[in-house]
């Protein structure tokens, strides 16, 4: 056996922060610091989330950060520039891996509890990993680790992984969040007492639920201490602009915001705007049953012609990285593409000459138009032209997708495409997910590329979600590359194989990939200084951002 891992890691364009952080104090209400270290302070967040969500088995903290439940590893970086390295956390040491690959052994820390006062053991572990993959479950993350074939416990201390081939990306598969194996009932996530009742390992419980609010009290029997910040209060609060007002009239310490409202409010009262790296990506999924997008020509020419500068100067703020596919520059895998560093114009031009090569003809609207029997399809024979339009959705209470699928539908516009925004519900977009264009967002677990490009670029799977990849996208050579390289063992190779998925991708591309995003906050000073935020998944909020590792912040004197 070998010991194994140091996350590999590579530069993001902007940085923010420095190694440490000092966190902007306490105005209002709301909150402030009521004591020196392990004194009692209390920080109070809004959040746009929900509350009554706090399950592992549901994706909660299963990238490794979160106050309630701590997983195997966690991640840990200096700053946001790079991907973070994943360190051990309730393992004892680093994992150790098998000459073959196909074995990871963890021995767990001795001593630990959970917030119920029962011991953390190895069933434990274990049991939170099979419910993962129990179909019973519905987990919306089961996609992510079905490299493990099964989890042995031959000890009440060491846990054994099997794989069913070598992954590289088992790393940041081992920082879901453990929860005890007795709160572990089987059935759908939805209905578990985990998600209003959670009991994890970590520096923080829940005290109190309501729909509105979360009261969390800092564990004094946790490993590390007390943290200094003894209550942490975090709030639901849907509306932006009510999140903008609490935090301008003191009464909350910190929000997240979009960064258009994030920049127009920076300095205003004290507040000060912190914007943190992330692997978040927002993306235009196309239908592939639709008679516009569905030709790969079409899809080629679409993707050439956005400004995605453009959509970053004046969507984002200039808070945000243009993107054209999930693997981004933070990544040593990303393969660049021409058009990001074409200009505008340059870009409008392409396209048009793709479209035009494709049969694509102005109608007497402005709509571009293609006759029936262009493509050669025998459907089309005595069929009306085709129309060069689609139905962008958006879910309607998120105003930066709203903006971004509005600046993306005037951009195609201009290039003779129709192109219809319609907000609603994630059901009822969900439902029609085969027939229309959807503006996602994803990079969920971004701490290996294989979770960061698999779900939205593979062809769909048994254990994909709804909204993994929703157009039916299949690229069998962009497919062979994918799965060669999730049990591929050398760097060198994996990396070819990335970047050859990414090839396959940009020849023949499924969705129009925009832009990600720098995740834009909005803080107070409560007179705390802690850790610099990390490279930040797409999920984010009162957990992330300056409050990421909430648990080791200290008083300023």
């Amino acid at each position: 056996m070998r010991p194994f891992y140091a996350a590999a890691g590579a530069g993001v364009a902007l940085a923010v922060l420095a190694s440490g952080c000092a966190m902007p104090a306490a105005g209002g209400s709301g909150g402030g610091v009521s004591g020196g270290p392990g004194g009692g302070g209390r920080v109070v967040l809004a959040d746009s989330a929900p509350l009554g969500e706090f399950n592992p088995i549901a994706g909660y903290g299963s990238t490794g950060v979160s106050p309630i439940y701590e997983g195997l590893l966690r991640p840990d970086a200096a700053d946001d520039e790079r991907l973070p390295d994943l360190v051990p956390s309730l393992a004892a040491a680093e994992p150790e891996v098998s000459a073959d690959g196909l074995t990871w052994t963890v021995r767990l820390r001795e001593g630990v509890r959970f917030h119920d006062g029962t011991a953390l053991d190895a069933e434990d572990v274990a049991a939170t990993y099979r419910a993962i993959v129990d179909p019973a479950s519905g987990s919306p993350i089961a996609s992510d680790y079905t490299s493990i074939a099964g989890v042995e416990t031959p000890d009440p201390l060491t846990v054994r992984f099997r794989l069913d081939a070598p992954d590289p990306g088992m790393p940041a598969r081992l920082l879901l969040g453990i929860a005890p194996s007795e709160r572990l009932t089987p059935g759908p996530v939805a209905e578990s007492p985990l998600n209003t009742d959670p009991v994890g390992t970590g520096p923080y419980r829940l005290e109190s639920l309501s729909p509105g609010e979360a009261v969390l009290r800092g564990n004094p029997d946790h490993r590390d201490g007390a943290p200094a910040v003894d209550t942490l209060v975090l709030r639901s609060v849907p509306d932006e602009n009510a999140r903008a007002q609490l935090l301008l009239t003191g009464e909350v310490d910190g929000t997240v915001l979009p960064p258009t409202l994030a920049s127009g409010l920076a300095g205003r009262d004290g507040v000060e705007l912190v914007s943190v790296n992330s692997a978040d990506w927002r993306a235009v999924a196309l239908p592939m049953a639709h008679p516009f997008t569905g030709d790969p020509a079409v899809r080629r020419a679409l993707a050439t012609a956005v400004d995605r500068h453009s959509l970053v100067e004046h969507v984002l703020a200039g808070y945000g990285r243009p993107a054209t596919s999930p693997i981004t520059g933070a990544y040593p895998e990303y393969e660049p593409t021409p058009e990001v560093a074409m200009d505008s114009a340059a870009r409008r031009a392409e396209a048009r000459a793709m479209l035009a090569a494709a049969g694509w003809r102005a109608g007497p609207d402005g709509v571009l138009t293609r006759a029936a029997g262009n493509t050669g399809a025998a459907s089309e024979i005595g069929a009306a032209p085709a129309r060069a339009e689609f139905v962008l959705a958006y879910p309607a209470a998120d105003s930066l997708r709203r903006e971004l699928a509005s600046a993306v539908a005037d951009q195609l516009r201009g290039l003779g495409v129709a192109v219809e925004l319609w907000g609603a519900t994630w059901d009822e977009i969900e439902a029609r997910r085969s027939e229309v264009a959807i503006l996602l967002g994803g990079g969920d677990n971004p701490y290996t590329v294989d979770t960061q490009a698999h779900r939205a670029l593979h062809s769909p799977t048994r254990t994909s979600g709804p909204l993994d990849n929703p157009g039916g996208y299949a690229n069998p050579d962009l497919d062979r590359a994918l799965d060669a390289a999730r049990r591929a063992t050398d760097p060198a190779g994996r990396t070819a194989l990335y970047r050859r998925a990414q090839q396959a991708y940009h020849h023949d591309p499924g969705h129009l990939f925009l832009v990600t995003l720098e995740h834009t906050y909005l803080v107070r000073d409560t007179g705390h200084t802690g850790p610099a935020p990390i490279l930040e998944p797409h999920v984010h909020g009162a957990t992330w951002g300056p409050w990421w590792a909430i648990a080791r912040w200290t008083a300023r004197p």
